[in-house]
């Protein structure tokens, strides 16, 4: 099967009532994990690559190893490029297949954000990219994005249809008090000021930072209008942890890599599993494929 584009995934959501989870990758591993619980739950995936993931592994390999994943899925795959914020790296990995990328401009003042985001949209554009852009600031630490759980900019209802006007993106990052990484206290989430940018627009809404919001949380956010979550740290957690607890369960005789990861990839997968079932995608697979 062939990647499909973010715009493609997100397009049946909002009638059907289900958000599409979006998890972040390192490594073969739980990219594999990933998919793995997307198809046991018959569910449409994304696949997210941060600047660090590409720099770790590469972009090429990165790429072409996503997409003979997807080429032998039964469920659609999205690869994304998360929280972009470098307009070359954006633009080669547009060149060389992604078909869905985030500029987060975010940092940025308000008409910066509107001309680097469409820069990319036009690029975009060109290559058949989906493109995902971020208006008011989630707080918390992504990888080098770190914004003060204090200096969050929650997003302005009265800018957002002027911004998705003027840039003509696919899907719109929304600030509402998640933070990235996992919460230091219970989130405040501001329900009706999501709500109300979910009223005025058409365009698919993304909640990041995921990781520790209830499962309750989540389905109240989707039944608002978000169409696209994102998970990063809980996945890390679990990779972490299952690696840790197999390191200290082995024999110091044990060399096998796969002794050690098969119980990592497990883990993950029951993490996806669940999180695709919190957001309603399980058995939506079949919307996607004719």
């Amino acid at each position: 099967m062939r990647l499909f584009t973010l715009k493609e995934l997100l397009a049946q959501t909002r009638s059907n009532g289900f958000a599409v989870g979006a998890f972040n990758f390192n490594n073969y591993e739980d990219a594999q994990a990933i998919v793995n619980a997307a198809i046991s739950q018959n569910a449409p995936v994304i696949l997210m690559a941060s600047s660090g993931a590409i720099k770790y592994m590469g972009l090429h390999q990165l790429y072409h190893m996503v997409l003979g994943i997807a080429e032998v899925s039964t469920v659609p795959i999205c690869l994304h490029l998360d929280h972009g914020t470098d307009v070359d790296l954006i633009k080669k990995a547009i060149d060389i297949g992604f078909p869905s990328v985030m500029i987060d401009a975010s940092r940025h003042a308000y008409a910066d954000n509107i001309a680097i985001t469409s820069e990319i949209s036009h690029y975009a554009d060109e290559h058949n990219c989906s493109v995902e852009a971020e208006l008011g600031k989630v707080g918390g630490k992504e990888e080098d994005i770190v914004v003060a759980d204090n200096a969050d900019v929650l997003t302005d209802p009265e800018d957002v249809i002027p911004f998705i006007q003027q840039t003509n993106i696919d899907a719109l990052a929304v600030a509402i008090g998640t933070v990235h990484g996992f919460y230091k206290k219970d989130p405040n989430l501001d329900f009706a000021r999501l709500e109300k940018i979910a009223g005025i627009t058409d365009c698919p809404l993304v909640l990041h930072g995921g990781s520790g919001l209830t499962d309750d949380e989540f389905k109240k956010c989707i039944s608002l209008g978000i169409q696209k979550v994102n998970v990063g740290t809980e996945l890390k957690s679990g990779f972490s942890n299952t690696l840790r607890q197999m390191s200290e369960k082995l024999s110091s005789d044990e060399f096998d890599p796969r002794c050690f990861m098969k119980p990592v990839k497990d883990a993950v997968t029951a993490i996806v599993e669940h999180k695709l079932q919190v957001f309603g995608s399980d058995g939506k697979a079949q919307l996607y494929i004719e």
